[in-house]
């Protein structure tokens, strides 16, 4: 029972250790999810791809979310694969750091933590203040979970079999190096896994030694994350967090032989035993970068050779197979699920069509324009089998309530037409004047563009979740993040005037591509966020047209 007790105690501490630092992390990409492909493709030297890499560790709390980020932007052409890596490599130290200021003895921060945090996310209304709160409760929620690890350990730490475990684990490093490994794996988080065994070794459950090793087999785990969640990724993207494993589990396993068939692990008891092994982390990952960095380069070509890519794919690929079931037109729920995967295939062409757009507006490749229209012939066909499908559904059959299901869903099938009518038809319209004219817009209004162009682009992937799960919170979220794109416009319409006004001659010259292309944001935003409305109506969040608790509109600029 003393055990059966222990381990339940055990698993919910990790448990909440888990959702906290997920909290966390959640809360921050929903507040500055935009701007991180600008973070991560605004530097050329490896160096600052490097810098860039650990500042957004230290933000997101996670080196495989950094790793994921940089995967999907180098998959999508917007990163190349040395200064990838780097980032990847730099996001590994920051993960390290970043497990050194949530180590600190801070339970008295608690109070007040879950306090300021608690009114922020239930009493206030603006977004960036409800995630502000949502992340100061994780991180209280991190300092309960480690509280808990330390109370769990504490009563048990002399018993008889914990010394038996611990002792073995010191013994045989190589069990160790596997059990730390499979740890991180599991748990889909090297920051959790590392605080818990720096946790143990505080407080001496756990002897340094085998905490060492534990950490350098999680550091292998951590990089197998990436590389298991990009498995099904074009060719491209998983080379890097392939070669990020190689990389690291290279200088892990060279690390635990030297330290432990070199020396006595001892010696690196330079303070206590949990700083220690936070030292040792830090220096394990700050050497790997070091070292690593002058290799991305021929690393990139080597990849290439043992990766080749596919290519460019050609137009008629871009002509999917419809995933519509014809089978389940008898069954509403499958009918429903088998229509929402066709939703989900017709969004994921729409996004291909929308991610080279704001490089077309720099380069005005005509290839790359007639690749986009031709793309917008499968958009208009999967619409076409979406009609034909819900035209053959036995309506009597189904209740009202999947009926109305059914109808949201083919409204939502023709905003998406409608948006890649919009792609493939304002949006090239205005490059191909930008390009034929030599138009260059004011820095500023570019950088205005830009900057909404990344919110539309994180709208896709929020859609999507939105799509698939009917959660709630993702679509008060989503219809948020409509309204911000909306006061974006404007106020970059207000901004663009009033350059005009001071005789700005950049802005005269661009101010139709600038009024346009605002103007095909906002109604693209527009489109792809309405499958938000049907879920808010159901649950009653909407009133004629605003959200009931932050639909106003802030004061411009």
């Amino acid at each position: 029972m003393v055990i059966l007790t222990f381990l339940l105690n055990l698993t919910g501490a990790v448990m909440l250790l888990l959702f906290a630092v997920r909290m966390v992390r959640t809360g921050i990409e929903r507040s500055f999810g935009a701007s991180f492909q600008r973070w991560l493709t605004g530097t050329g030297s490896l160096i600052g791809s490097g810098a860039t890499g650990v500042m957004l560790a230290l933000i997101l709390q996670s080196s495989a979310a950094v790793a994921l980020l940089t995967t999907g932007f180098a998959a999508a052409g917007y990163l190349a694969f040395p200064s990838g890596l780097a980032v990847v490599l730099g996001g590994d130290l920051g993960s390290a750091l970043i497990i050194q200021v949530l180590s600190f003895r801070l339970d008295w921060l608690i109070p007040l933590l879950l306090t300021v945090g608690g009114f922020l996310f239930v009493k206030t209304e603006g977004r960036r203040w409800r995630q502000a709160g949502r992340i100061l409760m994780g991180v209280a929620f991190i300092l309960i979970s480690l509280q808990l690890l330390r109370q769990t350990m504490e009563p048990i730490k002399d018993s008889s079999f914990l010394p038996a475990i611990a002792g073995y684990l010191a013994r045989d490093f190589v069990t160790a190096f596997l059990v730390g490994a499979a740890l991180a794996f599991v748990m889909h988080s090297s920051v959790a896994a590392i605080l818990m065994c720096v946790t143990l070794v505080h407080i001496g459950a756990l002897p340094f030694a085998a905490g060492l090793s534990l950490v350098l087999g999680a550091n292998l785990g951590s990089a197998g994350i990436p590389v298991y969640l990009t498995r099904d990724m074009d060719t491209e993207g998983r080379r890097i967090p392939i070669a990020n494993l190689m990389l690291r589990g290279t200088w892990a396993l060279a690390a635990l032989l030297v330290i432990n068939l070199g020396f006595d692990p001892s010696h690196l008891l330079v303070v206590s035993p949990g700083q220690s092994l936070i030292y040792a982390h830090v220096a394990f990952n700050l050497s790997l970068l070091i070292a690593a960095l002058p290799l991305c380069r021929p690393l990139g070509r080597v990849m290439q050779a043992m990766m080749p890519g596919g290519g460019q794919v050609a137009p008629e690929r871009y002509d999917e197979i419809s995933v519509l079931d014809h089978g389940a037109l008898e069954s509403p729920q499958m009918a429903i699920a088998s229509l929402k995967r066709e939703l989900l295939r017709m969004m994921g062409l729409v996004e291909r069509m929308f991610e080279p757009i704001q490089s077309l507006y720099q380069s005005g490749d005509k290839a790359s324009m007639r690749a986009i229209k031709f793309q917008d012939n499968a958009v208009n066909a999967a619409l076409l089998d979406i009609r034909r499908y819900v035209a053959a559904i036995p309506i009597d059959t189904y209740t009202e309530a999947e009926a109305k299901t059914l109808r949201s869903l083919m409204e939502y099938a023709i905003r998406l037409e409608a948006a890649g009518d919009l792609v493939a038809g304002q949006f090239l319209r205005t490059a191909a004047e930008k390009n034929d004219l030599q138009v260059t817009p004011s820095p500023e209004g570019w950088a205005e563009l830009v900057h909404i162009f990344e919110s539309v682009r994180a709208n896709f992937g929020l859609a999507g979740n939105v799509l698939i799960s009917d959660d709630l919170e993702s679509a008060r979220l989503l219809v948020m993040e409509k309204t911000e794109i909306k006061q974006k416009e404007r106020r970059s319409r207000k901004r663009h005037l009033q350059r005009l006004s001071d005789g700005r001659s950049d802005s005269f010259e661009s101010s139709d591509v600038h009024l346009e292309t605002l103007r095909a944001l906002r109604d693209l935003n527009g489109h792809i966020s309405a499958v938000a409305y049907p879920i808010l109506y159901r649950n009653g969040q909407l009133l004629e047209t605003r959200l009931i608790r932050n639909m106003q509109d802030e004061a411009e600029d």
